[in-house]
């Protein structure tokens, strides 16, 4: 009698084991929670203690998905402060002003406007686009910096009809141009003269004097062009509701002291997404478990 059971006890285990593994299946997937929201905007205030995420859900989306929890970037712990929810109107638009910056090497206004095109697309952070057109009289050309520059400067100076080859008659240095130059080089040349019968009396000399210096000048080595465009940005937003989501932050300030040591981080387990489901989980996988069995032993002692 006991041989005959066998085969029925194999079955009903097999069917006690694909029973417990479709019910974790079941429970581990809940079609019930909303899917995840993605935010199609963020900004982030010049101090860093407010960050606004915006999302833009249809009708189909659902709020509750989008994240609520708190996370830190840039050095700052964020918080949820607030959810507000805005209708958004089927075309929205407003106007919109940009300012650009270009460099230039001239401020010749025919060569700044040749770089500045006279529309410019563009796309806001919250994604509004429209076609800017270029405000003439905002046009700004202001000097990016300033270079300098040294030359050489030579020039010669003669003098003639010197009794003598002697640099006391020659001046050490002279002003060229307002420019102080020093006597750096000499190159003489003989005069001879004579008299009424011919003959010559005595040698007077010429002395021809190279004097250099250096100048040094300053130039711009450049233009800072700025100019604003300004139009009208729109989009068509098909009957979307728009969140935001507005977190504060607070400076994070880290204490040495506070660190656990390496082998405590190792000890602690993540935490799961699912939060509480993860520990009802194993707990209606035994009872489902038991109460299949408890159903195969009563009908395996009522064989018997």
């Amino acid at each position: 009698m006991k041989r005959k059971l066998v085969p029925h006890v194999a079955r009903l285990l097999c069917v006690l084991a694909l029973s417990a593994s479709m019910t974790t299946a079941a429970l581990a997937a809940d079609p019930s929670a909303p899917s995840q929201c993605y935010p199609t905007a963020v900004t982030r205030s010049e101090d860093g203690g407010e960050i606004r995420k915006m999302y833009d859900l249809g009708p189909e989306d659902d709020p509750a998905g989008i994240p609520r929890s708190d996370f830190e970037q840039d050095g700052c712990h964020y918080t949820l402060i607030d959810l507000l929810k805005q209708e958004l109107p089927a075309n929205e638009s407003r106007q919109h002003t940009e300012t650009v910056s270009v460099n230039s090497k001239s401020k010749d206004m025919g060569a700044v406007l040749a770089l500045l095109p006279q529309t410019k697309e563009f796309i806001t952070e919250d994604g509004l686009a429209g076609v800017l057109s270029l405000k003439l009289d905002t046009v700004n050309v202001e000097v990016a910096g300033y270079g300098t520059a040294t030359k050489e400067i030579t020039t010669k100076r003669s003098y003639p009809n010197l009794a003598e080859q002697d640099t006391q008659y020659l001046p050490k240095t002279i002003t060229e141009n307002g420019k102080t130059l020093t006597l750096t080089d000499i190159q003489w040349q003989t005069d001879n003269t004579a008299n009424m019968d011919g003959y010559a009396v005595a040698d007077r000399y010429t002395a021809v004097a190279t004097y250099s210096g250096s100048a040094t000048n300053s130039y711009i080595k450049g233009y800072t062009v700025t100019a604003d465009y300004v139009g009208t940005v729109s989009r068509i937003n098909l009957n979307k509701i728009r969140y935001v989501a507005i977190f504060e932050g607070t400076a994070l300030e880290p204490d040495p002291t506070d660190t656990p040591a390496p082998d405590v981080l190792a000890e602690q387990p993540e935490e799961t997404p699912t939060g509480e489901k993860s520990a009802v989980l194993p707990v209606a996988v035994i009872v489902v478990t038991a109460l299949l069995g408890g159903g195969a032993f009563y009908m395996i002692k009522r064989r018997r």
